[in-house]
């Protein structure tokens, strides 16, 4: 995984991303913008997930990016032109990810920095994941 991180963290800085980061705050959750937390079964499992957020894996339980299968499902939940954010567990794989949907995909993207970890570490309470 750290391999597909790396490359895909290269790539985002020789396209020079224009993304929104932003720490992940109770107050951000506070906005009205839809989250993607792009983690796994496993670790939603393990400690929640943001309220009304929409888990959508983009690496697999192998750690191997399946970018086809996160923009299927991410279609369902968001518009082209639509704002939102996404999330993982410290923000590492959404910063390596923002660069690629922002400027390879054009979406309008929030990077939340420091993931479900910052948000829990100033006493957010996830809600528990239910299989939707």
């Amino acid at each position: 995984m750290k391999k597909i991180l790396l490359a895909i963290s290269a790539i985002s800085a020789i396209a020079n991303a224009d993304i929104t980061n932003v720490v992940a705050t109770k107050s951000f959750l506070a906005k009205p913008i839809k989250i993607i937390d792009i983690r796994t079964p496993a670790e939603w499992a393990q400690t929640g997930i943001v309220k009304g957020s929409y888990p959508i894996m983009f690496f697999n339980d192998k750690g191997e990016a399946k970018p086809d299968a996160f923009l299927v499902q991410l279609n369902k939940v968001v518009k082209k032109n639509e704002k939102f954010a996404i999330i993982c567990r410290t923000g590492s794989r959404t910063a390596a990810i923002a660069p690629f949907l922002s400027d390879e995909k054009d979406y309008n993207v929030i990077n939340l920095q420091g993931g479900i970890m910052k948000l829990m570490q100033e006493g957010y309470k996830p809600v528990p994941y239910r299989v939707r």
